[in-house]
């Protein structure tokens, strides 16, 4: 979950793209890594196959625009989306401040969509976390392809709260930024509204 480290002025966020596999979101992090500016993100990590799919989780971090003096930092991370990495999947999810659900909108892939939801719910529930209430985006994925079902269809078929939707293709880079900032811009009020936990500098904790 988000902290503060009060000796580096720091506020760190864990922020999922979760979503059936295939859908996009690794093609999130590296339309990310390769065109954000390099003093404000890191290295991107990703532990995938040689088929190019993800195994455990891909890892990127990215700096926001400083607030009230500290640096923001989110951290983010993929999910494995083959079923048989389940245990990974609510590994992953474990501590997060907020979930950028990637759907595939391509009509043969709406069951996956919609199995997945299902499957991130019953991961969130497990940590004691309900869906409806953590900071959550839909980016509808694909929407380049002939084969993608209409917006308003996915929307109701796949929409859990009204919660902010981004239409992307991923690949070309076309909303990516957009659901980026939709994330933060939630995760970031739900972090006014609650508790962060503070790290305690070294120097201090031990004059005490």
């Amino acid at each position: 979950m988000a902290f503060v480290d009060l000796s580096a002025r720091e506020i760190h966020c864990k922020v999922v793209y979760y979503g059936p596999g295939l859908g996009g979101k690794t093609a999130n992090l590296r339309f990310l890594s390769e065109h954000s500016r390099p003093e404000l993100r890191g290295r991107l990590i990703s532990l995938s196959t040689d088929s190019d799919r993800t195994l455990f989780f891909d890892f990127l971090p990215v700096d926001l625009a400083p607030m009230r003096g500290f640096r923001t930092r989110l951290n983010l991370y993929t999910v494995p989306g083959q079923v048989f990495y389940d245990a990974a999947r609510r590994a992953v999810l474990r501590g997060a401040d907020g979930i950028v659900f990637v759907a595939d909108s391509q009509e043969a892939r709406l069951h996956a969509n919609v199995e997945s939801i299902r499957n991130l719910a019953g991961h969130l529930k497990s940590y004691d976390r309900d869906i409806a209430e953590i900071p959550y985006v839909l980016q509808l994925n694909k929407r380049d392809l002939p084969s993608a079902l209409p917006t308003d269809e996915l929307w109701r078929r796949l929409n859990i709260k009204g919660e902010p939707t981004v239409e992307a293709s991923a690949r070309s880079g076309e909303g990516v930024l957009e659901t980026l900032k939709t994330a933060a811009r939630e995760v970031l009020m739900d972090l006014r509204r609650r508790p962060v936990p503070r790290v305690i500098p070294p120097t201090t904790a031990a004059a005490r």
